[in-house]
């Protein structure tokens, strides 16, 4: 995400920290390759210019200009108008006093608005809710059995009444199937539609007159940049948007759509998408968006990903052999690996560190999402027995494990070597907690260096 907007702010902030002194004409012509970084992004051109105008504002202020560190003061002032810009706080969904949230999701055809109410049911019922999908589209072939195909994945239940019944009718029947079956979260699926095809927009305002939804939410293209701009804007002067879903944001490098679209039309951005699987759909925070793109990372979502999927007893169980200088087997990596995979796609969570992606570039590092699969099917190619006591594989074993994994035995002998060295650094580290010595300083450097040379 951002990837084209940020490298180019990124390398005309390291233009600003490599001026002896900073002056007013300095920070001019930064703020002018800003511009032209942001408007390349496919930002709202009035958005650029006004954001442009509030930073050259404070940046040309006495404080910043005598700071012993302006280069600094400055990105921090483009940092907090970029997340002024875009809400300045995260937006939760609105949930009435009876408790019951109601939310019909409206877009253009192809905009992701199936998939999205599935992901979002998906994260509902994980934060305890009940949800019902209620499949709306009477006009897409097959956009039904899409709807029951992706509920019965999430494990949410799909409403529907078929292609014959109007959209309206279905929406209030649907109504009174929640609250005879203790549904407290409903979501409409609606049809695509282009905002200037009036009879289809009159559907949108009847379904919303029958249903009364505390949320309308736009599911609109990220990688569609000024046009998911107008577009919101056209359904919000239709519907009263109360919020905006941006779908497919992992294909936008360049976040035009995420700049310009609460400013523009002020609509806050609630969710954002990023890949195909039903939980790839994160909250929207301002901050941590503004953090992305000026490449500083996303320290918090990282550890909130990880919480959500890291097995505590399992975590603990390893700390235990750690300690115990026990030694980890390949079935306690295949866990914590399947652990990583479930927090997303590595490249995207190699993005949330700060520094990865200007070291990436540079170093031109790639994430080998293949390389993850080699090492799965070179484990699930060994017998359990093989997975708990490494020291069974012999080369006769290595062949048999290479041949089933489609792999060669010089890589499962790297595996093999990968996770020793593990164990050595891991005891190197639980000597080094337990007590100092002599060469203290030395095994602890070895062992962090031993640690950073394992990922696969």
């Amino acid at each position: 995400m951002f990837d084209l907007l940020s490298e180019k702010l990124q390398e005309t902030f390291k233009k600003l920290r490599g001026q002896g002194r900073i002056t007013e004409k300095n920070i001019r012509e930064v703020m002018r390759e800003v511009r032209l970084a942001l408007l390349e992004a496919d930002v709202n051109y009035k958005v650029a210019r006004d954001f442009i105008r509030r930073v050259e504002e404070k940046a040309i202020g006495q404080e910043v200009l005598r700071s012993l560190t302006p280069d600094m003061q400055v990105l921090k002032i483009v940092r907090d108008e970029l997340i002024a810009l875009m809400g300045a706080e995260a937006e939760k969904l609105r949930v009435p006093p009876s408790g019951r949230l109601t939310a019909m999701l409206v877009g253009l055809n192809g905009a992701g608005k199936t998939t999205a109410s599935a992901k979002l049911a998906l994260r509902l019922k994980k934060e305890g809710r009940s949800p019902l999908l209620v499949a709306l589209d009477v006009y897409r072939p097959a956009a039904i059995k899409q709807l029951q195909v992706l509920g019965e994945q999430a494990g949410v239940p799909v409403f529907t009444m078929g292609t014959e019944t109007p959209p309206p009718q279905t929406a209030l029947a649907s109504l009174r199937y929640a609250e005879r079956n203790g549904h407290n979260a409903i979501l409409w699926d609606t049809a695509g539609r282009l905002q200037t095809n009036e009879e289809l927009m009159e559907e949108l305002e009847a379904i919303q007159q029958a249903v009364l939804p505390n949320e309308i939410l736009l599911v609109a293209d990220a990688t569609t940049g000024q046009e998911a701009v107008n577009v919101a804007a056209e359904f919000h002067r239709r519907l009263t948007l109360t919020g905006v879903i941006l779908s497919k944001m992992d294909g936008d490098a360049r976040g035009g759509a995420a700049i310009s679209i609460r400013a523009v039309t002020g609509v806050p951005i609630k969710f954002f998408s990023t890949g195909e699987k039903l939980d790839a759909l994160e909250p929207f925070h301002p901050d941590r968006i503004a953090s992305r793109i000026l490449g500083r990372g996303d320290i918090q979502t990282l550890i909130e990903k990880a919480e959500e999927v890291l097995d505590e007893q399992k975590a603990r169980e390893i700390e235990r052999k750690i300690r115990e200088q026990e030694g980890l087997t390949f079935e306690d990596f295949l866990d914590q690996l399947r652990q990583i995979q479930r927090m997303g796609s590595l490249d995207q969570l190699l993005g949330m560190i700060p520094g990865m992606d200007r070291l990436r570039r540079t170093a031109g590092l790639e994430v080998d999402e293949k390389q993850i699969k080699r090492v799965e099917a070179i484990i699930l190619s060994m017998t359990p027995e093989e997975r708990r006591n490494p020291r069974l594989l012999d080369a006769s074993r290595k062949r048999r494990i290479a041949r089933g994994s489609g792999t060669s035995v010089p890589q499962v002998n790297q595996l093999c070597q990968q996770l020793a060295q593990m164990n050595r650094a891991m005891k190197q580290l639980a000597k080094l907690s337990s007590g100092g010595g002599r060469g203290k300083r030395k095994r602890k450097r070895n062992a962090a260096a031993d640690i950073f040379r394992f990922p696969v």
